[in-house]
C-alpha cells in the first residue's frame, strides 16, 4: 500500500467525509456545528501525523529561499492547534446565534477528536515504519548509523502490508461476528445499543482477528513477536467491536438507521470505518511506544 502524501490524501478524503457524517448526526440532536472550522482543524490534526514530511518539505522551501524558519516539535504543533482553534470556535460563536454556544463548540470539538484525530492515526501507523523509528537492529544485520535505502524500502514496505493487515483483521472480525452470531448466538451482547450483536458473534469477531494477525506475521509482517501479533489482534479483536457498538449508540440517539447514504446499502464512511476509527490510535500507541 502507497504511504507518504498519496495515504495521507486517501485518510484526510475518509475521515472528512466521516467528520461531515458526524456533525450531521449532532444537527439531528439541534446541535449546530462549526462545520467548516472543525473540517479545517481535523484536516491539520491529521497532518500532525505526517509531522517529518511536512516539516522537511517546508524548511526545504524556505532554505532555498535564504529563510531560517523557526518549526516546532511534533507536540507542539498539536498544543498550537488546540490554542489557536478553541479561542477562534468560541469568537465564532459571539457571532452565529444559532443554538446553545456550548453545545456547538463541544460538538465541533468532540468530532475532530472523535474522527479525525482517531482516523488520522492510521497516517501514524503508516508512517512509523522508517529506520529512525523502527528497532532496525533487532531486524537487520546493520553496521554504522548509516540505513541502506534497500533496508529503509523494505521497513516501510512493512508498513503497508501492518495497514493492510489492520483491514483484513476487521473485516473478518465483522463478518465472523456476523455470521457466527447469526448460527449461534443466544445471548444479546448490548441489546438498547445494538439488538442484533451477540456475545457469541463477538467471541468468533475476536478469534478470528487475533487468528488474521497470527497469520499475518507468519506470512509478511516478521519483525512482529507471536505475542505483539496476538496484542494486535486482540486490540482489533475487542475495541474494533467496541468501536462499532458507540457508533450504533450514537445513531440510535440521533434515531438514524445509517451515518449516510452515500454507499448504497452500506451507509456512509462513518458506519464502514467505525471500527479502524477506535483502533488505530491504540495500534499507533503500542507500535510506537511498545513494539519500536
Amino acid at each position: 500500500m502507497a504511504g507518504g502524501f498519496y495515504f495521507f490524501a486517501f485518510v484526510v478524503v475518509l475521515s472528512t467525509v466521516a467528520l461531515v457524517e458526524y456533525y450531521t448526526l449532532a444537527r439531528a440532536k439541534g446541535a449546530h456545528p462549526q462545520t467548516g472550522t472543525g473540517i479545517a482543524m481535523g484536516i491539520l490534526l491529521s497532518a500532525d501525523f505526517m509531522f517529518a514530511r511536512f516539516r522537511d518539505a517546508i524548511v526545504t522551501i524556505f532554505d532555498r529561499a535564504g529563510i531560517a524558519l523557526p518549526v516546532p516539535s511534533m507536540p507542539q504543533y498539536f498544543l498550537m492547534l488546540i490554542m489557536f482553534f478553541l479561542p477562534l470556535l468560541f469568537i465564532v460563536e459571539l457571532f452565529r446565534g444559532k443554538g446553545s454556544p456550548l453545545v456547538n463548540v463541544s460538538v465541533t470539538v468532540l468530532g475532530t477528536m472523535y474522527v479525525s484525530l482517531f482516523f488520522g492515526a492510521l497516517i501514524g501507523v503508516r508512517e512509523i515504519f522508517i529506520p529512525s523509528d523502527f528497532p532496525v537492529y533487532i531486524h537487520f544485520a546493520v553496521t554504522g548509523v548509516s540505513v541502506s535505502d534497500e533496508v529503509a524500502a523494505t521497513i516501510y514496505r512493512w508498513g503497508g502490508l501492518t495497514v493492510l493487515t489492520i483491514f483484513a483483521s476487521i473485516w473478518v472480525c465483522d463478518s465472523a461476528a456476523y455470521f457466527a452470531g447469526r448460527a449461534f448466538g443466544r445471548h444479546k451482547l448490548f441489546e438498547r445499543v445494538s439488538p442484533h450483536k451477540t456475545w457469541e458473534g463477538a467471541i468468533a469477531g475476536f478469534a478470528v482477528a487475533v487468528a488474521t494477525f497470527i497469520l499475518g506475521r507468519q506470512v509478511f509482517l516478521p519483525y512482529l513477536t507471536l505475542t505483539q501479533a496476538i496484542v494486535c489482534g486482540s486490540i482489533i479483536g475487542l475495541f474494533g467491536q467496541v468501536g462499532d457498538l458507540v457508533e450504533s449508540m450514537l445513531k440510535r440517539d440521533a434515531a438514524v438507521k445509517d451515518s449516510s447514504n452515500l454507499i448504497p446499502g452500506h451507509g456512509g464512511v462513518l458506519d464502514r470505518f467505525d471500527s479502524l476509527m477506535f483502533v488505530s490510535p491504540l495500534l499507533f500507541l503500542y507500535l510506537d511506544f511498545i513494539v519500536f
